[in-house]
């Protein structure tokens, strides 16, 4: 069996992208189920996958972040690595579908682990908010908070993969990616189509679907009325091109292949040799 993917909440397995894509693992209120139930489920899933990568959202509730790591703690496993990075829940959920799809591809677990760190640089995620008194995640300034309170104001915010911020008016524009990329939009309880007629055609997007808004979204922006956005490749063979194109080596801990600087199952990074001292 493939390697299984995992998410904390269902709004966050978004609709399979192609045949080959597969479908989410949804460990759905483990804050809420006896911490017994939690284990079997999880031992189940190492049984039957051999590996489990969880996504899990820094807007989760902070009982589903610690009852991941004590059930890993507790089955004494490097088979499950719990994966945080800093995205907007609606990017995570992207990120967690081009895993899906890499994982019925020939890539180990370490490598294709490895890939949810890579495939964030290409990640544009970001957001139209009424107000920007609550967001933690992006700087704001005490002139664009004063605005915010202005009513019919609307920003445009860029979380990843650097923090941008303008007020939407005729000449708002934020940087974007420069690589031919869909963009998948989730509305929420804010009316704007700035994204659809200004932003994306800026960005020359390819495509354009929409989703529903996560319910982890509005704590992450620290409002309810918004809408998100997040720009992605989409092809299979793209992604799988960019992962298999990055040098791998053996994690020198848990013996697994892995690309990059840091193995996300042992969170072991690779040894420092340093340069023995010239005789003298």
């Amino acid at each position: 069996m493939p390697t299984a993917i995992a998410v904390t909440s269902a709004d966050m397995a978004l609709p399979a992208q192609d045949e080959r894509t597969l479908p989410a693992v949804v460990l759905q209120d483990l804050d809420r189920q006896p911490l017994d139930q939690s284990l079997a489920a999880m031992q189940t899933l190492v049984d039957q996958h051999g590996h489990l990568i969880v996504l899990c959202s820094r807007a989760a509730p902070a009982a589903v972040a610690r009852r991941l790591h004590i059930v890993r703690s507790l089955l004494e496993s490097d088979r499950i690595a719990v994966f945080r990075p800093a995205l907007p829940p609606l990017g995570l959920a992207v990120l967690a579908r081009q895993l899906r799809q890499l994982a019925s591809c020939d890539l180990g677990p370490g490598v294709l682990a490895s890939a949810g760190r890579l495939l964030t640089h290409y990640l544009h995620a970001g957001a139209v908010l009424n107000s920007v008194t609550r967001l933690d995640h992006v700087p704001v300034g005490l002139r664009t908070h004063a605005k915010s309170w202005v009513p019919g104001s609307q920003f445009g915010v860029i979380a990843h993969p650097e923090p941008r911020l303008v007020r939407i008016g005729p000449e708002a524009t934020l940087p974007g990616p420069e690589f031919g990329s869909w963009m998948l939009v989730a509305r929420g309880q804010l009316q704007t189509d700035w994204i659809t007629t200004a932003l994306a055609p800026a960005w020359n997007v390819l495509g354009l679907r929409e989703a529903p808004l996560p319910a982890e979204s509005a704590r992450w922006w620290g409002t309810g009325r918004l809408t998100e956005f997040c720009t992605y490749l989409p092809d299979l063979s793209v992604l799988y091109q960019l992962v298999t194109s990055v040098r791998r080596h053996t994690c020198h801990w848990c013996g697994i292949d892995v690309i990059g600087d840091r193995c996300v199952f042992c969170c072991a990074t690779p040894p420092v040799h340093e340069n023995p001292a010239p005789a003298g």
